[in-house]
């Protein structure tokens, strides 16, 4: 077996650009041959998708799917450099197998499903192929997995631009997590997720630093407002109470009827099936905001 030797290493990444591993690869298979190593890596559009890798990636689609019984979800965001590469067939083609690959996988982040198995070698291979069919940098930024179980409900949005997606978790029991008002209604929370983009379910969900955060925020404000020392631990508490309801999922008006917040929506969804229904989590991606 002809030996690979880091000099070769390093002249072989200078020639293409392509990763220390990817390089070491494809020498070996190569026997060494710089030339025939170097022809691999151009032919595989790893060398190309290196180059690329530090160009912006604003464009791209978020693709959401559950399973025919609405217990599992999966939704993940690929993104390139141009809307015209978004809208390419292969780069679509590929949004499609990935996202039916992580359908079928166990949850996991990001990081873990791009070294998952997919054509021949890693989810991160296809990805950089497919940076160098269409010529741009490619990755797969984000991805969401929801397994809920045989008591709970998997509900999606996606927007018609593929540009917003949306999962939401209910639970349950098995009689009403598999009933039409409960698809309906993670189906609703789901679009009122995308359009109010909360970044919490309930109050106590919301991150101690992130209020604190907005504590320190308000107490500056009422000082630049110049309110009296005596009532401005009121007016900030009244500050805090008006960030919570608005970024709070449960505390938010609900986008189709801002009569009643999505709470009551789902309090009234529980009395008509008999049974508490609890959301568990949702998970939003927006193209660009990973």
């Amino acid at each position: 077996m002809t030996q690979i030797t880091a000099k070769d290493v390093a002249e072989l990444r200078a020639r293409t650009g392509a990763g220390m591993m990817d390089c070491k690869k494809a020498l070996e298979e190569a026997g060494g041959d710089l030339a025939k190593a170097a022809e691999a890596l151009r032919a595989k559009g790893i060398a190309k998708a290196e180059k690329r890798a530090g160009r912006s990636t604003s464009q791209g689609l978020v693709l959401v799917a559950t399973d025919p019984g609405a217990q599992t979800g999966a939704m993940l965001e690929l993104v390139c450099e141009t809307d015209f590469v978004a809208r390419n067939e292969d780069f679509v083609a590929a949004a499609d197998s990935l996202l039916a690959q992580l359908l079928a996988a166990a949850p996991m982040t990001a990081a873990q499903f791009l070294e998952q198995p997919a054509a021949g070698g890693t989810v991160a291979d296809w990805v950089k192929t497919l940076s160098g069919k269409t010529g741009e940098s490619v990755a797969l930024r984000n991805v969401a997995k929801f397994a809920a179980g045989p008591a709970g409900t998997v509900g999606l949005y996606q927007h018609h631009n593929r540009q917003v997606g949306v999962l939401v978790e209910l639970s349950s029991n098995e009689t009403a997590a598999r009933s039409t008002a409960a698809s309906d209604l993670a189906r609703e929370i789901a679009l009122h997720v995308a359009s109010a983009d909360p970044i919490a379910v309930r109050p106590e969900d919301i991150p101690a630093e992130v209020v604190d955060r907005e504590r320190r925020i308000a107490e500056e404000q009422v000082v630049q407002e110049g309110k009296p020392e005596a009532v401005r631990g009121k007016i900030v508490e009244g500050k805090i109470r008006k960030f919570i309801a608005e970024r709070t999922l449960v505390e938010q008006p609900w986008v189709k009827d801002d009569k009643k917040t999505v709470g009551q929506l789902v309090a009234e969804v529980s009395k008509q099936l008999g049974t508490a229904i609890t959301v568990v989590r949702f998970a939003r991606l927006k193209v660009g905001e990973g």
